[in-house]
């Protein structure tokens, strides 16, 4: 469920990014947007808090606000993706990063899903996690992780197609 920090802060991230090297015209964002990323899979989709593409008009055909991104069509992949953590995405946010002690207690099972059972297969193939996608599907240049529980941000730079995470002051 989305709160008044996840509307706000992706406000704040599109009005604050500004790449000098870009005019603001070829600079896009978007917070909770569907981001396509597999033409053989044309339906999977992530769907970060906020991203930034740079190179790419604002505006989809120059003139229409956006409804979705979709990297094939537009030959670009994002720049940097920002993730707010939330109760019950915070495995899938941060992957193998997980801090658990740092995270808010959170009542019932961590997804707030039953169970799977051993017994039981999986009938349709399913979308990797966003880490299975970001790195070495999208190469994303940054992927940056925010708590606001802990007020600790993680910032992970992909280099020689590997994200790895960067030491902030």
């Amino acid at each position: 469920m989305r709160d008044e920090f996840h509307d706000l802060q992706p406000q704040w991230l599109s009005m604050t990014f500004r790449p000098r090297n870009y005019p603001a015209s070829e600079i896009f964002s978007g917070s909770d947007m569907n981001l396509y990323y597999d033409v053989h899979h044309t339906l999977w989709h992530k769907r970060p808090d906020w991203f930034a593409v740079v190179g790419v008009p604002r505006l989809d055909d120059r003139s229409e606000q956006r409804m979705s991104y979709v990297t094939w069509q537009e030959g670009v992949n994002s720049f940097v993706i920002v993730e707010l953590l939330s109760r019950g995405t915070e495995k899938e946010d941060l992957g193998d990063n997980t801090d658990e002690e740092n995270l808010p207690p959170q009542s019932g099972n961590a997804a707030g899903k039953e169970p799977v059972l051993e017994t039981e297969t999986k009938t349709k193939e399913e979308p990797p996690i966003k880490w299975d996608v970001y790195e070495p599907n999208l190469w994303v240049s940054v992927d940056a992780i925010f708590s606001r529980y802990t007020n600790k941000l993680r910032v992970f730079e992909l280099n020689g197609g590997h994200y790895q995470e960067l030491e902030l002051p």
